[in-house]
């Protein structure tokens, strides 16, 4: 269990860290609800993600694909993504650098 706090950032989504250190942070991203949006965002941290469960549709920069259980994928730095929940679940993404905003 991790000992950071649970945030939410949207109408149905919250993000908790997992686990952190400068050069890599892990976090989970629970989405509760079908429709539930990450909004569109960059940063200069390269992320990956882990589709643990749920369904979802992501933009990443100009393309867009829908991913489930076991799919990963990984988004450079600085391009616009988000995603949309189709079938309630979390994501799981690890940040290099860690993301100090989250803390």
């Amino acid at each position: 269990m991790s000992d950071f706090p649970v945030v939410v950032t949207g109408e149905g989504v919250s993000r908790q860290v997992l686990s952190d250190h400068p050069d890599l942070m892990v976090v989970a991203f629970r989405f509760g609800a079908t429709g539930a949006i990450g909004a569109l965002h960059d940063h200069p941290h390269v992320q990956s993600t882990y589709v643990e469960s749920g369904r979802f549709r992501f933009t990443l920069g100009n393309d867009e694909r829908e991913v489930g259980p076991g799919d990963s994928f990984v988004v450079s730095s600085g391009v616009t993504h988000g995603c949309t929940c189709l079938e309630p679940g979390t994501l799981v993404d690890c940040f290099t650098p860690r993301r100090d905003d989250f803390l």
